[in-house]
């Protein structure tokens, strides 16, 4: 049985360690939320274990992750008006503005993104549990990620 999940990022390298854990969670809208009074962005979603599947399992996991000291939080490429439409994460970036401060980019399939202002980055992983098996290894057009990546 694979451990669960638990990481904690406050550097670009550390948020590159985050991005690659995520990568490919599928993430219900409406399983994610902006907390302006906690200044606190989280999200739950069903994070595709690549590790699992090193070892030859296609498990995914439920699992929350959350971003602290968020000043603003913008969404483009889809609609708040259906919580269950679900978005498949790609990657996870941060661009420093105003040292510490930055914006924290969560890109998506389908050109789906939603940008995070921070005063820092500071973010955390963690399995909230239950493992299930699937059948398919989550697969998308490398060019549509390298685009968005370079946009």
């Amino acid at each position: 049985m694979t451990a669960p999940l638990r990481l904690i990022a406050l550097d670009t390298e550390d948020l590159a360690v985050l991005s690659a854990h995520l990568q490919d969670s599928l993430v219900k809208v409406g399983d994610m939320t902006y907390l302006p009074r906690s200044k606190r962005f989280a999200a739950v979603g069903a994070r595709f274990d690549w590790i699992a599947e090193a070892e030859g399992k296609k498990e995914r996991c439920e699992t929350g992750f959350h971003f602290e000291r968020v000043l603003k939080v913008t969404r483009s490429g889809f609609s708040q008006d259906d919580p269950e439409q679900k978005l498949m994460l790609l990657s996870v970036t941060f661009a420093e503005t105003d040292s510490p401060a930055g914006k924290v980019t969560l890109i998506f399939s389908g050109g789906a993104a939603i940008r995070l202002d921070v005063e820092c980055l500071e973010a955390q992983v963690q399995d909230l549990g239950p493992r299930w098996a699937c059948t398919a290894c989550p697969a998308h057009d490398l060019e549509e990620v390298a685009q968005k990546q370079a946009s």
